[in-house]
């Protein structure tokens, strides 16, 4: 039997999926972002299956998603579970930005989560503010979970998803006992978090997300310093990553015009995806981009599983435009394009 999807709204199918974390199993657990395939970060043996289900390599870290715990800083217990140190500025930015999407990259404190931090002594740390992500992790925690690690629940490099029915598609091999998936509608966000670097005593960018570094900056009052070859590696940073079955091409208004005018009826096996108004054959599958940078972001996985469904080679994407609001969106259209 394939994984079940189980309705988030029932009360009962979190407390199964909590158990299942305790028990450790695999969890497809909706987040505002994307979804995630989860499991106990503290145990080796659960972690080791997410790399195994996802054929991502082992030295490629996971971020672990905490509990938002009782109280407005609810989280800080699972973050001193984790982190040896949490530098003033990364502070600021957990008491701005947490419950949401933003992911901290902190020393990791001996001992702990060290399989799915990659080996690595740093771990990423985030606190979801999707509903349906804070009663599982609740209900984990107080199993004795402390934190859960969950990377886009999605084959290693492919589209990431953003609802359940993604979920079930990209892990249909997988049995009933070894994967259970909560429905909790579609991500509203749709891009993965921002991750930002606190082990160097400054702030580093190193994925762009929804929040922009200029909130970033406001909020822990110092410059965004652009990532290096100091960085501890983190999810997502692959030149090629968020990539479908067909090759993605960006490219401006007039290059998309230019370029559908000389196929003609010819275009049959391109897939089209711009914001401007574009005039390809009929034949072309296509989806209009929002104009607004958080709409495109909320539907972009979606829209290019949509388009890569209908066997085209090539799926054209109009070039976002270089507003910061777009930051995020350009990011995951660059490495679908790698």
């Amino acid at each position: 039997m394939p994984p079940p999807l189980l309705s988030a709204q029932d009360p009962a199918a979190i407390e199964l999926a909590a158990q299942r974390l305790a028990d450790g199993s695999l969890v497809g657990m909706p987040t505002e972002t994307v979804y995630g395939l989860a499991a106990d970060a503290d145990n080796a043996m659960a972690v080791h299956r997410i790399f195994e289900a996802k054929g991502r390599p082992a030295d490629h870290p996971l971020i672990v998603h905490l509990a938002p715990g009782p109280g407005a800083h609810g989280w800080r217990a699972g973050v001193d579970h984790y982190a040896r140190e949490v530098p003033a500025f990364a502070a600021a930015l957990m008491h701005a930005f947490w419950p949401g999407p933003l992911t901290l990259i902190l020393p990791r404190r001996e001992g702990v989560a060290a399989v799915a931090a990659g080996g690595q002594d740093s771990v990423g740390l985030r606190c979801p503010a999707h509903p349906v992500a804070q009663a599982l992790l609740s209900a984990a925690a107080a199993r004795g979970v402390s934190g859960v690690a969950a990377p886009s629940a999605n084959r290693f490099g492919r589209v990431s998803p953003t609802t359940a029915a993604h979920v079930a598609e990209e892990f249909a091999s997988l049995a009933e006992d070894e994967l259970l998936i909560l429905d909790g509608g579609a991500c509203p966000v749709g891009i993965e978090s921002t991750i930002v670097d606190c082990t160097r005593g400054h702030p580093v960018l190193l994925r762009p997300g929804m929040i922009t570094v200029a909130q970033l900056e406001a909020a822990c009052g110092q410059p965004l310093r652009e990532r290096d070859e100091a960085a501890p590696r983190a999810s997502g940073t692959l030149e090629s990553h968020y990539a479908p079955r067909a090759k993605v091409r960006l490219m401006d208004a007039h290059q998309l015009r230019s370029a559908f005018q000389v196929l003609g009826n010819d275009a049959k096996h391109i897939a089209l995806y711009a914001r401007s108004p574009v005039e390809p054959a009929r034949s072309v599958p296509r989806r209009r981009m929002p104009d607004d940078a958080a709409a495109a972001a909320q539907e972009l996985f979606a829209v290019l599983r949509e388009l890569d469904a209908t066997g085209v080679r090539l799926i054209w994407v109009e070039t976002p435009p270089e507003d910061p609001a777009w930051d995020g969106v350009r990011d995951r259209l660059r490495r679908a394009a790698a």
